[in-house]
């Protein structure tokens, strides 16, 4: 299920890339740093349509939902210890030394 979850994430997040590429440039930022032509023929066309950017919405929100429910996984799951000197150094009582006694004058 985490492994799911985890890959869901990854694919998400890669198209989520490729969608705010593609996107038309809203001014500023780095595609003012290129000239007009140079920038929409490199980074994506000039008129996208609402399509791309409720993709763009939708993919974002899904990302967060699938972080969160790998939250919540991962929180349900009980944490046991499995190495054998882990669970010695939890039951090994460590002795306590005296206290230092101050030398008579």
């Amino acid at each position: 299920m985490f492994t799911l979850l985890i890959s869901l994430i990854i694919i998400f997040s890669a198209l989520l890339v490729v969608l705010i590429l593609v996107q038309n440039p809203k001014g500023g930022g780095i595609s003012g740093e290129f000239s007009s032509s140079g920038a929409t023929q490199m980074f994506g066309v000039q008129k996208t349509g609402d399509l791309v950017e409720q993709l763009t919405w939708g993919f974002s929100i899904a990302i967060l939902v699938l972080v969160l429910v790998t939250n919540f996984t991962l929180s349900g799951t009980k944490e046991t210890s499995t190495s054998v000197n882990v669970e010695k150094a939890a039951t090994k009582t460590v002795p306590v030394a005296p206290a230092p006694v101050a030398p008579k004058q």
